[in-house]
């Protein structure tokens, strides 16, 4: 894929069939073929059986993306695999030019729509989950546990254990909505 496969805005062409594919949580858009795992909460996320705050932001025929559901952070976005792999070179090469033109998509939308000038990405193959990628904003409120990768872990505590009164609950599901709305536009 190369760099003119995103237009200016950063709407995604249809050419690549991920801008006509973008629709809303339906457990009957997940690839039966593919395989899931009961115990595994991205693939309860996925079918719809575990709500996610704010909820579904977007949703391609690969990927599905949401708010986390433990850290409380306005625009931290989960993108997560449709199918039970655990590592990224066990995307087809569809499923990998589908993947980062939706990260793309989305990277433009936190910034065009959420104003988040930083984001740090994240994910790792030894997790209990499946694949999925982490996109953490970065806030001023952030600088207090470091500026490197080393301050996510307790930046995402302090999220978990001290952000979730419900006005802090509120903005973060009134971000999942304008990024939803936004990349339903896109």
């Amino acid at each position: 894929m190369n760099a003119r496969s995103h237009r200016e805005d950063g709407s995604l062409p249809d050419q690549i069939g991920l801008t006509a594919n973008i629709r809303t949580l339906n457990p009957a858009h997940v690839n039966q073929s593919s395989t899931t795992d009961s115990s595994c909460l991205s693939c309860a996320i996925v079918l719809g059986e575990r709500p996610t705050l704010g909820g579904t932001i977007v949703e391609t025929g690969g990927f599905h993306a949401h708010q986390d559901i433990a850290y409380p952070i306005p625009g931290l976005v989960i993108v997560a695999s449709k199918r039970h792999i655990k590592a990224l070179d066990e995307l087809t090469g569809d499923e990998a030019a589908e993947f980062m033109a939706l990260v793309h998509a989305i990277r433009v939308q936190q910034r065009q729509v959420l104003g988040i000038e930083h984001v740090y990405y994240f994910y790792n193959e030894d997790t209990t989950h499946h694949f999925h990628l982490w996109m953490v904003p970065r806030y001023g409120w952030m600088s207090r546990f470091g500026r490197s990768v080393e301050s996510l872990r307790p930046v995402l505590l302090h999220a978990r254990d001290h952000m979730n009164s419900p006005e802090e609950l509120a903005e973060v599901t009134r971000c999942a909505a304008a990024l939803r709305d936004a990349m339903s536009r896109s």
